[in-house]
């Protein structure tokens, strides 16, 4: 039978799938909303999308959910949520903004840093250090995912460079879920971060756009669909299983499985038209390689960690 590690690590490489969706549906997005960009400016609508994607998936979290309710009026729920979602904020902001002028194939590629900066993060904050095998790991699935759409070409122009700033914020968010999922009710802090990434991206719509209208920016044509795609998939099912899943793994083993993201990102951009198709995507296989070994690594240890209990 297999272990809860062994569990989480195929629930979240089918998060994988889904995250690869995510930069073409935001992109789908982005280039649906240009008068709207330059009357209401980027951040504004950005702002906007970012509050509406997690608004869809609290309110469908909430009827189902008595964790997610009750988490409401928990002191304990609210600290872990306002932690997690205070992180999640400004990466899925960053990341959407610098979307609008790469594509989905790079912008997969510069978030999928977080592997790396998991494991130098971790080494500081985290208890649960990068072995060395895991270090080759994160090696081998950083230039896998790097190679995947061909030799980087990368101009280091605002885009490539507020998508860098997303991975930080993503691999802080990796460890501090690792860290407060053990301690508190996972669906319960998926509750109270959702709704703290709703208020404050709505916020920081409202600043940055100076109007009320910018809210027309949600049902505009060519918006409805991808947004309903990434509430419900991008954020209600993928972190809801990141929350459930990730404590029974070490952080730095889940974000290199988070690192697939750009095979399929890249996948789902060919058939978009957004992104041409390479032999270079069989780099890929590096990504694979480096998950097998940290695989191995974990399976070999006489201490697993990741399996210790945490609140259901």
């Amino acid at each position: 039978m297999a272990s809860k590690r062994q569990q989480a690590a195929l629930g979240l490489f089918f998060v994988t799938l889904l995250w690869g969706g995510t930069f073409v549906w935001m992109k789908l997005v982005m280039n649906s909303l240009d008068s709207e960009i330059d009357e209401y400016s980027r951040s504004g609508v950005v702002g906007i999308i970012v509050s509406a994607r997690f608004f869809i998936a609290f309110a469908l979290l909430l009827p189902f959910s008595v964790q997610a309710r009750s988490a409401l009026k928990s002191k304990e729920d609210w600290k872990g949520g306002l932690i997690l979602g205070s992180l999640m904020l400004p990466g899925f902001v960053l990341q959407m903004i610098g979307l609008d002028t790469v594509s989905p194939a790079v912008s997969a590629f510069l978030t999928s840093l977080y592997v790396v900066f998991t494991a130098i993060f971790s080494v500081k904050i985290s208890d649960r250090k990068p072995t060395r095998m895991m270090i080759v790991g994160v090696a081998l699935a950083t230039i896998g995912a790097g190679f995947i759409d061909g030799v980087p070409h990368i101009e280091w122009g605002k885009g490539e460079i507020l998508t860098v700033m997303c991975a930080i914020f993503f691999a802080l968010h990796i460890i501090y879920t690792d860290k407060i999922t053990k301690q508190l009710n996972p669906i319960a802090v998926t509750s109270t971060s959702f709704l703290v990434v709703v208020l404050g991206a709505f916020v920081i719509s409202l600043i940055a756009s100076s109007d009320i209208r910018v809210l027309e920016s949600v049902w505009q044509e060519g918006v409805i669909i991808p947004l309903l795609c990434l509430g419900i998939f991008g954020s209600l099912a993928c972190i809801l299983l990141l929350n459930l899943l990730q404590r029974h793994l070490n952080p730095t083993h889940a974000a290199i499985i988070y690192s697939f993201e750009p095979v399929w990102a890249t996948l789902y951009g060919w058939q978009q038209g957004l992104v041409e198709i390479k032999i270079w995507l069989a780099m890929g296989l590096l990504l694979l390689l480096g998950n097998i070994l940290v695989e191995l690594d974990e399976s070999g240890s006489s201490n697993h960690l990741s399996d210790e209990a945490g609140p259901e």
